[in-house]
């Protein structure tokens, strides 16, 4: 079983407009809060971990 997990920023479960995260053996997952039951995104964890540094260092905004 996936266990999904909202960011600690996001406004918690009154908030649907976000992003949650699984991690999985094939990578990390991602998906749509409003539509859990929608389409999802995986990453292999090294192609995360450079999207994130990207992130933080304000290359990427999303």
């Amino acid at each position: 079983m996936i266990e999904w997990r909202k960011s600690s920023r996001s406004g918690g479960d009154s908030d649907p407009a976000c992003v949650e995260l699984a991690s999985a053996a094939s990578g990390v997952w991602v998906r749509d809060s409003k539509d859990p039951e929608g389409g999802r995104l995986v990453f292999q964890r090294e192609a995360f971990a450079g999207l994130l540094a990207r992130v933080k260092r304000g290359e990427v905004r999303l």
